[in-house]
């Protein structure tokens, strides 16, 4: 590849990055310039064969989904190399409830997933995905010391909605649908590519259906947005989750294959989908872009 198509595959994660998060309480340019001139010199109004010297870099500013943890949320600092994404961007992980040997730990481990998983393509979003889903893991145990608030009675309604590259193997297809109904999870799936699962049900289910997901081939998977609402105080039977429910069991979606392989659908057919069920505003979240 050359500088200009690295500089072409950084802007437009950079766009879509300021979609995704639009505050500056999410997302932060730590020097808008050196954006602007990575956008000239994408628009070709810039001079040179090499992009401008200063490089994007930014924070991402994320809340912990955990009750005991949401007050210290996590940053991620990134910073991109000229030739990004042929190699790594630099990325550290802030959190204030690691120690230093669990920062170093969580670094660690997360440069090896970037390495194994995503060389070659654009990869903040499945950092930070990556952080949320495994920084419980190297969490230091001593600085957890208060007993959670939550009781172990206490029921959580999840929708966790999952993001691929793409879904084409008959068996993985299989297990999603099998998963799903013997979990009771109600919700979707929607295959070629790129492929989207959405399930929904008790959080210990839609938890168990990840983790049999998740560790199957692929070439990209992450949760692109959950939900969890808590039924404290509600009642704890079946009614109290379906009445949050917005999907009727769950189905294989497909809407109006296209492509050389059958392999692309409508999306405008998916917002519709998605409208119905009263779920429009994940388009934007999945794509960058209102849905129409």
């Amino acid at each position: 590849m050359s500088y200009l198509e690295w500089a072409e595959s950084q802007l437009a994660e950079i766009e879509l990055l300021a979609s995704m998060f639009p505050s500056q309480e999410e997302l932060e340019l730590s020097d808008p310039l050196a954006v602007a001139e990575l956008r000239s010199y994408v628009e070709g109004s810039a001079s040179g064969d090499k992009p401008p010297a200063s490089r994007p870099q930014f924070l991402i500013k994320n809340k912990l989904d955990s009750s005991v943890m949401e007050e210290s949320g996590f940053i991620l600092s990134c910073s991109y190399p000229s030739e990004y994404p042929s190699v790594l961007p630099d990325i550290t992980v802030r959190c204030s409830a690691l120690s230093r040997t669990d920062q170093t730990q969580l670094q660690a481990r997360l440069n090896k997933y970037l390495t194994e998983n995503c060389l070659g393509e654009v990869c903040v979003l499945s950092a930070a995905d990556w952080v949320k889903d495994n920084l419980h893991l190297f969490i230091n145990k001593s600085l957890l010391t208060a007993p959670p608030q939550r009781k172990k009675s206490q029921e959580v309604f999840s929708r966790l909605w999952i993001y691929s590259h793409h879904i084409y193997n008959k068996s993985k297809r299989k297990n999603i649908l099998e998963w799903s109904k013997e979990l009771g999870l109600s919700g979707f799936s929607m295959p070629g590519k790129p492929g989207i699962v959405c399930v929904e049900g008790p959080q210990s289910a839609c938890e168990e259906f990840w983790s049999r997901v998740k560790v199957l081939t692929w070439k990209k998977i992450m949760i692109r947005h959950r939900e969890d609402i808590s039924l404290d105080r509600q009642s704890e039977d079946s009614e109290s989750v379906d009445s949050l429910r917005k999907f009727t069991g769950f189905e294989e979606a497909m809407f109006d294959p296209h492509g050389n392989r059958g392999n692309h659908m409508d999306l405008g057919q998916l917002y519709q989908f998605l409208n119905e069920k009263g779920c429009c505003d994940v388009f934007q979240i999945y794509f960058g872009i209102e849905g129409r």
